[in-house]
């Protein structure tokens, strides 16, 4: 037991956010990154790496149906999708809920993370291992979507923090990768941090998406867990019609695909992009190089 123990969190320089620590799950230090593993009163099991909070059991749901429902209903004819990163597989657990869906291939370049995730969050992610259309490939992102002949109808990039292995996953060449194995009329997704703590991160990330699509943008999703406010994700496509389909057609689709969500719905779907002002004009700061 590890009672008494805080673990803190200093990603944003200037602010300090506290875990209490119930019980050390599991710590340890791979190739790539440095894992801990710990129960909290509030969150339950919390998983960090490199000091950074990943994903917790108890908001896992937001985050994860944020990223996975919006694009897929936007597209509404999904049948592969490809997600960067993701190690914990709980994206994978709300795509695969699309019945849709013919092949998910995840690439992650940590095996050791996917093993772990899959021994200690099989609450949320056991159905994954057991699903005959998930296809795991242990490699190297950027290098997966510069070079596979592969294509994708949409691409979710589940990434850390723009710190260390994460930071090429931030890049333009790594978004013109994405570009070149979506399908015609495909949406990049990506996780972009929070902006009121991060403006630099989304402001990027925009402007290389302006460099390349025709479309980009983001939307908002509020997740206890990522300190700071409403945090963002980022959106580009070559079909805008995506990031307008209307409330009905959301609708329609939801009840078609029998999902049952916690935090989505086709409501907060199509609110998730009107953004608070100060968002917009990072994005709008974005577009404009």
């Amino acid at each position: 037991m590890s009672q008494g123990l805080i673990f803190a969190e200093t990603l944003y320089p200037g602010v300090q956010v506290q875990y209490d620590c119930e019980d050390v799950l599991f710590q340890s230090r791979s190739e790539h990154q440095d894992l801990v593993l710990f129960t909290n009163p509030v969150f339950g099991k919390v998983l960090m790496l490199d000091g950074i909070t990943q994903v917790t059991t108890g908001d896992e749901f937001i985050y994860h149906e944020m990223m996975a429902h919006v694009p897929i209903l936007a597209h509404g004819a999904a049948r592969e999708v490809l997600i960067v990163g993701g190690g914990d597989c709980g994206m994978a657990e709300e795509a695969l809920k699309h019945k849709g869906i013919e092949r998910l291939t995840q690439v992650e370049i940590d095996s050791a993370v996917v093993d772990f995730s899959r021994e200690q969050f099989g609450e949320f992610n056991a159905p994954v291992f057991d699903d005959d259309r998930f296809d795991l490939v242990i490699a190297d992102g950027a290098r997966f979507v510069a070079e596979t002949d592969r294509r994708f109808d949409v691409v979710l990039v589940d990434s850390t923090d723009p710190d260390g292995p994460g930071e090429v996953l931030f890049t333009r060449e790594f978004y013109a990768g994405v570009h070149r194995c979506l399908k015609p009329g495909g949406v990049l997704v990506t996780q972009n941090g929070v902006p009121f703590l991060q403006p630099d991160e989304l402001v990027s990330s925009i402007g290389h998406f302006t460099s390349i699509y025709k479309d980009a943008g983001a939307y908002i999703a509020a997740i206890p867990t990522y300190f700071g406010g409403h945090m963002a994700l980022g959106w580009a496509s070559d079909n805008p019609d995506l990031r307008r389909v209307s409330l009905e057609t959301l609708v329609e689709r939801f009840t078609a695909a029998g999902l049952e969500t916690r935090y989505y719905t086709p409501e907060v779907h199509a609110a998730a992009f009107a953004l608070p002002r100060f968002i917009r004009d990072l994005v709008e700061k974005g577009r404009a190089g």
